[in-house]
């Protein structure tokens, strides 16, 4: 489990070991003046103040994801046209066997917010790659693409980010406002006035009310506009 960020985990639990890398996982280092190893329960953010302090462009959009590097591999997390897999050099990563490997950008299949990477692997560290530019220019487009994602999305409430992937033709919350799903709740279970993709814990929501409101709108954009939603949110545990 990285940061939790797109993560609902059931309310029974999770029968069984979790595995959360901790602060000995976060780190920094400078490798060469554009490429630096990063630890994987680094936050995405710090990262991105990391680039900038250090005059490395192309992480801005790391600064808007809320999570950590590890996470962001395994989901190839991005915005804004930007995304993981084009900044990562290799991983560092060890299996249920306690193997280490390093694994190349060349041998992992990238695609929309996912990888082929195996379950069974824990990332360790990620070496990232961007560019030299003037801090001035990282700053502004940083502060920019920030701006951006706080008019649009709901902030500093309890929400476990992008529900569902967006899908090829149309993105998931014009597919949800278009079949009429974004005023719907289950309990305090609510769906964003900002967002109508990001389902927020209103106060006393569980994750099973959190889960049957994504049940309730998958059926009814599936029913109104032809469309299966695939979730982008993990959930974790055993339904019973």
């Amino acid at each position: 489990l990285g940061a939790g960020s797109n993560t609902l985990i059931r309310d029974t639990g999770v029968k069984g070991a979790v595995i959360k890398l901790g602060s000995k996982f976060s780190s920094i280092k400078l490798l060469e003046k554009d490429k630096i190893e990063v630890g994987s329960a680094t936050l995405d953010r710090k990262v991105s103040d990391f680039a900038q302090d250090n005059n490395i462009s192309e992480l801005e959009f790391l600064s808007c994801i809320p999570g950590s590097i590890g996470g962001a591999v395994i989901m190839n997390s991005g915005c804004y046209g930007s995304d993981i897999s084009k900044i990562l050099s290799s991983i560092k990563v060890i299996d249920e066997k306690g193997v280490e490997k390093e694994i190349k950008k060349d041998e992992i299949k990238f695609y929309y917010r996912g990888t082929d990477l195996p379950e069974n692997y824990i990332i360790l560290s990620a070496i990232l790659k961007g560019s030299i530019s003037s801090k001035e220019i990282i700053e502004r487009k940083q502060k920019e693409l920030i701006k951006k994602k706080k008019e649009s999305q709901p902030s500093q409430i309890k929400t476990g980010g992008s529900t569902f992937k967006n899908n090829n033709d149309k993105k998931a919350w014009m597919l949800i406002k278009e079949a009429g799903c974004d005023n719907l709740s289950v309990g305090d279970a609510i769906i964003s006035e900002k967002h109508c993709n990001f389902f927020v814990n209103k106060g006393k929501a569980k994750s099973s009310d959190i889960e049957a409101l994504i049940n309730k709108v998958r059926k009814e954009v599936l029913v109104k506009t032809g469309v299966s939603l695939e979730l982008e949110i993990k959930i974790i545990g055993n339904e019973k």
